[in-house]
């Protein structure tokens, strides 16, 4: 690995088809020995709702944790649970360290504000691990302030595969 950390974001399709993206990958690199760690994003299906995230997927213990409200804070029409996505983050942190690879579904709403997954990125980031993930396009000016040398890759399992290959070298 590079001397700094590789952070790339995954940037020209959905977000719900990004997280299947990065599973089907995870999927690949695991069963190539990688050490892979942190969380993907599956949505809850219901219709009419301004987010869809329903739960994160602890990639290495296949633990849910529901990041959806039922009922929004009256506040915001946002359904995101801002704990759920922090215990999420939690059980994240400790695997930091022995993994050759973070995936962490989003940089979003929670990430802008410094909550959410913000603390397993900033982890990853320190432990120079890589990093690959998404960028919410309402948050892409606090994503560049904190991650300003990331790479833009296309949304396809070549170029996502190609990323992996020059960051752990195999």
């Amino acid at each position: 690995m590079a001397d700094s950390p590789s952070i790339a974001t995954v940037e020209g399709t959905d977000s719900a088809a990004v997280q299947v993206l990065f599973a089907k990958a995870i999927g690949r690199w695991k069963d190539g020995g990688l050490r892979v760690a942190g969380v993907v994003e599956e949505t809850h299906g219901l219709p009419g709702r301004t987010c869809n995230a329903g739960v994160l997927r602890d990639i290495a213990s296949s633990r849910s944790h529901s990041i959806f409200l039922a009922t929004p804070p009256v506040d915001t029409s946002c359904h995101i649970d801002a704990r759920g996505a922090e215990g999420a983050c939690a059980a994240v942190l400790p695997q930091i360290a022995d993994c050759d690879l973070v995936v962490l579904s989003k940089f979003g709403k929670l990430e802008a504000a410094h909550g959410g997954l913000f603390d397993a990125f900033v982890a990853a980031f320190e432990a120079r691990k890589p990093i690959l993930t998404t960028v919410s396009e309402k948050h892409r000016s606090a994503w560049t302030a904190f991650a300003p040398d990331s790479v833009v890759i296309e949304p396809t399992d070549t170029a996502i595969d190609a990323w992996r290959r020059s960051v752990t070298g195999g």
